[in-house]
């Protein structure tokens, strides 16, 4: 399947994200009211021996969702200490997948959220999480840090 595919309205490409997930995407972001949407098509490299997406390439996915979420939020990064998932359907080789995250309470450094990967309307995966926000000093190095 090619990648040179039709992206959504407001969508660009998503270039924050670490070397793992930039490797895998591409993945794509918009700005809608007070979330970031994300989305990607599911590639032939996204997909099992059954040409539906990976598991663990929706759970990757989600947990990028949930991390833009949580930075969304609270302007730290954070770290997952908890991802809880149900697959709920597949998603298939040329869907575009997509999710955004919801904050559902914030307890000092622990962040509490979840996120509906779907297809069109069709529930894909759904994931519960909770997110550890980094200390100040620790992003100094990570942010120095030349990739």
């Amino acid at each position: 399947m090619s990648e040179n595919r039709n992206i959504p309205d407001g969508f660009v490409i998503n270039e924050r994200r670490g070397p793992y997930t930039n490797h895998n995407g591409p993945f794509y972001i918009k700005e809608e009211g007070n979330k970031w949407i994300h989305g990607a098509y599911i590639l032939d490299r996204h997909c099992n021996a059954a040409n539906i997406a990976h598991g663990g390439m929706l759970m990757a996915f989600a947990d990028g969702v949930l991390g833009h979420t949580v930075y969304y939020k609270t302007k730290r990064a954070g770290v997952t200490i908890k991802f809880n998932s149900e697959f709920l359907s597949a998603a298939r080789q040329g869907e575009w997948l997509e999710g955004y995250g919801n904050v559902s309470h914030v307890k000092g450094d622990y962040v509490y959220c979840d996120t509906m990967l779907k297809v069109s309307t069709r529930n894909v995966l759904s994931v519960t999480s909770i997110f550890k926000l980094r200390k100040i000093e620790s992003l100094k190095k990570i942010i120095t840090k030349k990739r």
